[in-house]
């Protein structure tokens, strides 16, 4: 009977030292599919780039960013856009119909457009480049946040949670 309940209390604490181990795996595989899920999220602050765009796009672009007389609806442009093409249309260019493989400072599709506004051929260009803005600057990913949120559907067209 000893040997029993000896074998018993054995059984007894492997089978806690495995659910133990399961549960403990359970919370590493969680915490890495929250990181997962992060990672997907654009970075930056949805409340704050909606306190920027307000601020400094929704005069041409509506405070809903669907568009106005003065500018297009950013929603389908911004929904087909990675961040990194994003900051660079909004920091360093003024035309967002050029293609992206023509974005660059040397490009001829550029120089050519640049050109035509200056002789007066092409209409002017309304959308400024903000890489000097300082505050554009400092919260463009927070932009590219509200911004997407909004393309995806996420974040409604009234102020976000702060």
């Amino acid at each position: 009977m000893k040997n029993f309940s000896f074998n018993l209390a054995r059984g007894a604490a492997l089978a806690s030292a495995l659910m133990l181990g399961g549960c403990a795996l359970e919370v590493e595989n969680t915490k890495a599919a929250e990181e997962l899920a992060q990672r997907a999220q654009p970075p930056g602050s949805v409340y704050t780039g909606w306190r920027v765009f307000q601020d400094r796009c929704a005069g041409c672009h509506g405070a809903p960013a669907t568009g106005s007389v003065a500018a297009p609806d950013l929603l389908p442009i911004v929904r087909n856009m990675g961040p990194r093409r994003f900051v660079g249309l909004v920091l360093m260019r003024y035309d967002w119909s050029l293609p992206a493989g023509q974005s660059g400072a040397d490009s001829a599709a550029r120089d050519a457009l640049i050109e035509g506004v200056m002789q007066r051929k092409q209409g002017t260009l309304t959308m400024p480049a903000w890489q000097g803005e300082p505050r554009v600057n400092a919260h463009i990913m927070d932009l590219y946040a509200y911004l997407s949120a909004r393309a995806d559907g996420s974040q409604g067209p009234g102020r976000p949670a702060p």
